[in-house]
């Protein structure tokens, strides 16, 4: 093994830890991020306070590993270079290009390790590259700028669309906008040049606008969009039934769809579901430019299903990270802590790929992100004080197929029912509650007599 002696401790009881540490001493290397700045900062400079170490100090937030940004700068205050002013004035005015850049990067650079541990997963349809498409607005934050406290509205600091590899799980882009009212569709013309020929992009009705499905396609790109309201086509020859999917029953019909000029012919496949949408809808429509032969009515449907894994995305990246912080009321720094978050899952992206590469891909899919995080967050400080910085720039030095070999090494060891989900039962109606009434309050211990007495 690479590894110093120092490491065997943890190799042995928190392998998990080592390899989560040793990933983002990869991807998190100072001086890449440096000359990242350097290329996409268009109005920031670099003065006295490295954009580096203002990144190692958000991260500590972000990862859970310090409660706020203050609580990190007070650890390092006695070798830092600038006030903690400086850093909040520093953090406000980060651009949203350079945020976005550091999602994009860390793909770039993580990527190689999935295909090295030979983990990556097998696409949804054979012959397409899978990019699921989907938005988030961020936390409402606290009312901490003076012009936030003469409200009661919720202050939004900005909204993100991310783009998930099905095949890696990896967020390879991120679209930003300090908007948090924005739709969501205002953000596809920075969507646009990310399509690339072999891509079938997943998304919602939100994105289904003629100008992104003519713009799809005229890359020799394909699409499973569901059908928006407001999109208006020609349907053409007679309504298909094709049998049922895990919803509904399936029908398919062609649609012709004119923009700018140009003439689009596509399947519509229509599902009539035996359950209403949480919305109400009893039917819904999905738009797919996929030959037939490629792909049936019924892969096309159960394809959309498959659309929720980004859904998982955003509630895994939420709920183990600090990555929607409520202090942070300016949009530039929120949107920069959102992405720092992404970098963060991109990294869990490679400890479980390194976990398919030695456990198998069915015992992977039960693990729970929320235990892994935890013992991460928990070992982490006394790993530190254990193992000096220094000892960890080994990942940052060996080649792509030294760490994977590393990486695989570590996951051999990890004992995977620790980490394992614990799903819950299929959820119940809950009871109606009686009227509230202001200022009512019962015993807890009374109910639970009376409910023992009525036995």
């Amino acid at each position: 093994m690479l590894l110093d002696r120092l490491f065997q401790p943890f190799v042995e009881k928190r392998p998990v830890c080592v390899m989560a540490r040793g990933i983002l001493e990869r991807v998190l290397d100072p001086q890449r991020i440096d000359r990242l700045f350097a290329d996409t900062a268009q109005r920031q400079y670099t003065r006295d306070l490295l954009f580096s170490s203002l990144v190692d100090l958000l991260s500590q937030v972000v990862f859970g590993w310090q409660p706020s940004v203050h609580a990190a700068y007070q650890k390092v205050a006695a070798d830092f270079p600038v006030s903690d002013q400086a850093v909040y004035d520093k953090l406000q005015h980060v651009e949203p290009a350079v945020a976005a850049a550091l999602v994009r990067d860390a793909a770039q650079r993580l990527r190689p390790l999935i295909v090295g541990l030979e983990a990556t997963l097998p696409s949804w349809l054979p012959g397409y590259r899978i990019k699921i498409l989907d938005g988030n607005h961020l936390a409402a934050t606290e009312h901490r700028l003076e012009e936030l406290r003469h409200t009661w509205a919720a202050p939004l600091p900005g909204k993100a669309l991310a783009v998930l590899d099905q095949q890696t799980m990896l967020v390879t882009d991120v679209c930003l906008t300090e908007d948090g009212q924005a739709q969501e569709r205002s953000l596809l013309d920075d969507v646009g040049p990310l399509v690339e020929a072999g891509d079938l992009w997943l998304a919602d009705r939100n994105f289904c606008t003629l100008a992104f499905l003519a713009a799809v396609a005229a890359r020799a790109a394909a699409f499973v969009i569901r059908q928006h309201g407001t999109l208006k086509g020609e349907l053409l020859g007679r309504r298909l039934a094709r049998g049922r999917c895990d919803t509904g029953r399936v029908f398919e019909q062609n649609m012709r769809l004119r923009h700018d000029g140009q003439v689009l012919v596509v399947r519509r496949v229509s599902v009539v579901l035996d359950e209403p949408t949480r919305d109400g809808d009893t039917e819904i429509h999905v738009l797919t430019n996929v030959p037939a032969a490629s792909a049936t009515a019924r892969q096309v449907a159960e394809l959309y299903r498959l659309r929720w894994t980004i859904e998982g995305l955003f509630l895994e990246v939420s709920q183990t990270l600090d990555c929607e912080i409520k202090t942070l009321a300016y949009p530039k720094a929120a949107l920069l802590a959102l992405c720092l978050g992404l970098v963060a899952y991109n990294g869990v992206a490679v400890l479980k790929a390194a976990l398919r590469a030695a456990h198998g891909v069915a015992a992977v899919e039960q693990l729970s992100g929320y235990y892994l995080a935890l013992e991460i967050r928990q070992t982490y400080d006394g790993m530190m004080v254990a193992i000096p910085a220094a000892q960890w720039a080994v990942f940052g030095r060996c080649t792509e197929a030294e760490l994977a070999g590393l990486l695989r090494e570590l996951a051999g060891r990890v004992e995977l029912p620790r980490y394992r989900k614990h799903p819950r039962g299929p959820k119940k109606k809950p009871p109606r509650r009686r009227k509230y009434k202001n200022g009512e309050h019962v015993a807890t211990a009374k109910i639970i007599a009376a409910r023992r007495s009525r036995k």
